[in-house]
């Protein structure tokens, strides 16, 4: 069986040094209300390394002194009076057949545990994600070094198992990058849909649920994240998710969502008119940060980093603020002094993945961590988003004819080894795309939705 998570296992496992032992946890049902549970979604490191979907789930690593590794998944067992109630589960044996890894029953868990880590110099686990599993390792730890006439030794350090994980994930396989294309694909229609459907009048809920109704419609059940419609004013808070006002005729509305894949996210921005037409004063900043997004899109390229797509997204912005009449002064000193950040107080961009602020470090490997630095050199299988906006809440010290205006635009962008690919291109993003779409009639079968009623 080919499965790209038991290769993911493998680079795990020769990242390891002998005599170690590996736990990742799948995590538990978190309670929404008395007797009703959250939808569960496992672990992304654990998910990452197994596609086991199913709670209460254990991932065990290990390598013993002489390099030979071994694999074991943990899981709930058959139990047909539970399944009768709570859905099917897979049991050790399906589970073996299906994802290809060993599996035992989780009622083995402390005997397992025991067992992998007696005699082992080093236990690696994800530091603070999951403080009842912390205090079983401890228990075994102390069961190992206090049974009687014990001749295995447990391990004498406890390793974060993050760093590594982070690592791997960062750089993005054909399978996953298969994944997140699906994601972006869905997100990106139901964007249009959006657009096409929005009226002065409607609520921003509305626009919502049209993003999660398109989304569920195609199999992605859930959002990413909880989505951001901000119309007119509501715009310029950046992460805005009332989403309870009304859409005013001559405002923008502010869309940022995405729908997860499998497990992988999507994440997108639009900002577009509520009656379909740009104003003068709307179409000026909105090209602005357009030509600011095709300018940190030019150095997504191996090689570049997010430092250097940053600085050229600043200069163009800083470059049109001043055009505008929005900053005042010489323009060298004004970039220099970063004069453009008040308008855009969040970074370029972010590592999206299984997680939609993903995890990877933003520095050199082995480098002097320096907060707030991201000038880690972009490599092929990397997948970022490239955001940047301008806000421009009412009552700022500015011209008013710029107030309640915000506006942001966002992709998914694949690092390939010739440059870039853009994995929501299909989203509308010029002025006269954007206004030709909300032109079209939304009931017109050929457009791919209907009337949202």
């Amino acid at each position: 069986m080919n499965r790209p998570q038991a290769e993911r296992r493998q680079r795990l496992l020769a990242e390891l040094p002998a005599s170690s032992v590996a736990v990742i946890a799948a995590g538990h049902e978190q309670t929404r209300s008395r007797d009703t549970e959250y939808p569960f979604r496992p672990n992304s490191d654990f998910w990452y390394l197994t596609a086991f979907p199913e709670p209460d789930a254990l991932l065990i690593l290990t390598k013993d002194a002489a390099g030979q590794s071994a694999e074991l998944l943990l899981c709930r067992d058959k139990d047909v009076e539970k399944e009768v109630w709570q859905g099917r589960r897979f049991g050790p044996e399906q589970a073996e057949q299906q994802f290809g890894i060993a599996a035992a029953s989780i009622s083995e868990q402390q005997a397992q545990l025991v067992a992998a880590m007696k005699g082992k110099q080093q236990l690696w686990f994800c530091f603070g994600d999951d403080e009842a599993l912390l205090s079983q390792l401890n228990a075994c730890q102390q069961q190992i070094r206090t049974t009687p006439r014990q001749s295995e030794l447990a391990p004498q350090q406890q390793c974060n198992l993050r760093p590594l994980l982070s690592e791997l994930r960062l750089l993005k396989d054909a399978h996953e990058i298969s994944l997140m294309q699906q994601a972006a694909t869905i997100s990106a229609d139901a964007h249009k849909a959006a657009m096409q459907l929005c009226q002065p009048g409607m609520q921003e809920y509305q626009l919502e649920a049209c993003i999660l109704h398109h989304s569920a419609m195609q199999g992605a059940r859930y959002p990413a994240y909880n989505a951001i419609v901000g119309g007119g004013e509501n715009a310029c808070i950046l992460h805005y998710t009332e989403n309870n006002a009304e859409l005013c005729d001559g405002d923008l509305v502010l869309i940022d969502a995405g729908c997860e894949w499998q497990g992988y996210a999507a994440d997108i921005t639009r900002t577009f008119p509520v009656n379909g037409r740009f104003s003068t004063e709307q179409a000026a900043l909105y090209q602005l940060v357009l030509d600011a997004q095709l300018a940190a899109l030019a150095e997504i390229k191996p090689g570049s980093s997010f430092a250097l797509a940053t600085q050229a997204c600043y200069r163009v912005l800083t470059e049109g603020l001043h055009r505008l009449g929005i900053l005042q002064g010489e323009l060298d000193a004004l970039i220099e002094a970063e004069a453009a950040k008040p308008w855009m107080i969040h970074s370029l961009g972010h590592w999206l993945g299984l997680d939609v602020h993903d995890v990877g470090s933003y520095q050199p490997k082995g480098a002097v961590p320096e907060p707030g630095a991201k000038n880690r050199v972009f490599e092929p299988g990397m997948v970022l988003t490239v955001e940047p906006g301008l806000y421009i809440p009412k009552g700022c010290d500015t011209d008013p004819k710029w107030w309640g205006i915000g506006i942001r635009i966002e992709d998914d962008v694949l690092v390939t080894a010739e440059g870039h690919r853009n994995l929501t291109a299909a989203v509308p993003k010029t002025i006269a795309e954007i206004e030709a779409l909300m032109a079209q009639d939304a009931s017109d079968p050929g457009q791919g939705h209907g009337q949202f009623d």
